[in-house]
């Protein structure tokens, strides 16, 4: 579509986070679907934070999101998500606030050998009205369920989609992105009618 002018309209740019708990894989998938080289404020854990931050489930993790992740992939040329990735851990949970604001949506990652992490973002969102789906992101050794029984494990809504995903792969993150455009896309028709 071009103007008058004939120049080409500006793509619409929307703004995602990407959350969910601790070592879920927010970093992994922010950088493996961003088209630039993505911003990441990770640091090395410490012994100052063994007592503070468990590593049950994720033993071999040596850094940790401190701020955010950001990523940006250019879906068409209409459409360019940014994507925030959040900070897993409650002491840094009051950067969500600011995080989520202007945000259209959200991806929720989930690691099904810890399900009960992503609780909290599940709350986050639905308090919030911000609309999101819940992507299990697929750890090598965790037992494969499907996504109907992940949605009654969280005790989801039945408008909120579950879909599968491997976080490292960049054609898997980008169709979680896709999903998620599409399920707002469904939101937002469904709210004008």
């Amino acid at each position: 579509m071009a103007y008058n002018d004939d120049s080409e309209p500006l793509p619409t740019a929307l703004k995602v986070l990407i959350a969910g708990g601790f070592g879920v894989g927010k970093t992994t998938f922010v950088g493996s679907v961003s088209e630039i080289e993505p911003l990441s404020t990770e640091e090395i854990l410490t012994t100052a934070s063994a007592a503070t931050d468990s590593l049950a489930g994720v033993e071999s993790k040596s850094t940790t999101t401190v701020a955010m992740d950001f990523g940006r992939i250019t879906i068409d040329d209409q459409l360019i998500l940014y994507m925030f990735g959040t900070p897993g851990q409650d002491r840094f949970w009051f950067m969500w606030d600011e995080l989520s604001d202007g945000a259209l949506g959200a991806v929720v990652l989930a690691d099904t050998r810890r399900l009960q992490d992503c609780f909290a973002a599940v709350d986050f969102f639905e308090s919030r009205g911000i609309n999101f789906l819940v992507a299990v992101n697929d750890f090598d050794g965790a037992f494969h369920y499907e996504p109907d029984e992940v949605r009654a494990a969280l005790d989801l809504k039945p408008h909120i989609p579950v879909v599968l995903c491997d976080a490292r792969q960049p054609h898997s993150a980008t169709s979680t992105l896709i999903s998620l455009i599409q399920h707002l896309l469904s939101a937002t028709t469904s709210l004008s009618t």
